[in-house]
């Protein structure tokens, strides 16, 4: 059948439509995204603002009219932490409901950790060992751990990308000062959580999801995106601590510029390094694997699972 999930995150409304049954890997046939930035859009008050929820119904209505041209029969929407997380949460997703017909499932931090962590387990298999998952998205950071196909652990810490820039880093480039003060807020987070998984003895294999991971990667020297799913790409601390200060230095526009940056993601690139080499370093990963799933593959794959049990 053809399934699409309506991804409703921090920076992008993306619908992706892919051919799957159970057994099988799914195929990506078509993707949709609009950015929205809606870690951006909230009110002194953490509240998404009337202009916020309207754009928001607008990019919904797009995505289903994209859908139902590419013959969409079943469609799973949900929405992370910039809705989890604003303090008009409930009438947000009434109106979503009443003015589109679509009722977005909010995931919990923890679930977009544990669907992320099934994504990369079923791309790297069982020989990939005990597993150490990262993720940075816009809102938040999340970290999962373990052997099976659900993890020992699994954390989300309010570290997302843009998120972080929102509030720390107003100055393009941002002042040493400012990033000083993030660098160890980002480090306190993460240190909280490490002796969680530390417990359970080191990973096998470390691997990340996210735009984030995948443009550090690049500037980094790993392959582009247009070199294929199944070419290896690899993150090595050494060359992120080597980038970290000259992304700190540089405007958002010149970070534009690098192999592999978006326009859209270039202000948020240096809280997004901050968070990625503290994660590698706290918790001594010297290498990691982008892996080409994440949560939206983990949403699909449930679904999936629960169609083969039927």
């Amino acid at each position: 059948m053809r399934l699409g999930v309506l991804d409703v995150g921090s920076n992008t409304v993306h619908l992706l439509v892919v051919d799957a049954h159970p057994g099988a890997r799914p195929l990506p046939a078509h993707s949709h995204k609009a950015e929205l930035r809606l870690a951006q859009l909230l009110d002194e008050n953490g509240a998404i603002g009337p202009h916020g929820v309207d754009r928001l119904i607008g990019v919904v209505h797009e995505a289903l009219q994209a859908a139902e041209d590419k013959g969409v029969e079943e469609l799973l929407p949900f929405a992370t932490s910039a809705v989890r997380e604003a303090s008009n949460a409930d009438d947000v997703l009434a109106r979503v409901q009443t003015e589109t017909g679509v009722q977005l499932q909010v995931l919990t931090g923890a679930e977009e950790a544990r669907l992320t962590f099934l994504a990369a387990r079923r791309w790297f298999g069982w020989s990939a060992g005990k597993l150490l998952v990262l993720d940075i998205g816009g809102g938040s950071l999340e970290i999962a751990y373990g052997i099976d196909e659900d993890p020992d652990a699994a954390v989300s810490l309010p570290l997302g990308a843009g998120r972080l820039t929102s509030a720390w880093l107003p100055d393009d480039p941002p002042a040493t000062e400012d990033i000083r003060a993030l660098r160890r807020h980002v480090r306190a987070e993460i240190a909280r959580t490490v002796g969680e998984f530390s417990r359970f003895g080191a990973p096998d294999h470390v691997v990340a999801t996210s735009k984030t991971f995948r443009q550090l990667a690049r500037i980094g020297g790993a392959a582009r995106s247009a070199d294929g799913l199944y070419v290896q790409r690899e993150l090595k601390r050494q060359s992120l601590e080597a980038w970290v200060p000259r992304l700190a230095g540089m405007t958002t526009e010149e970070r534009a510029e690098l192999p592999g940056v978006s326009d859209g993601r270039a202000a948020q690139l240096v809280a997004g390094a901050l968070v990625a080499e503290a994660a590698m370093d706290l918790f001594g990963v010297e290498t990691l694997e982008i892996c080409p799933w994440a949560l939206r593959e983990g949403i699909i794959l449930r679904r999936l699972d629960h169609m083969g049990s039927d």
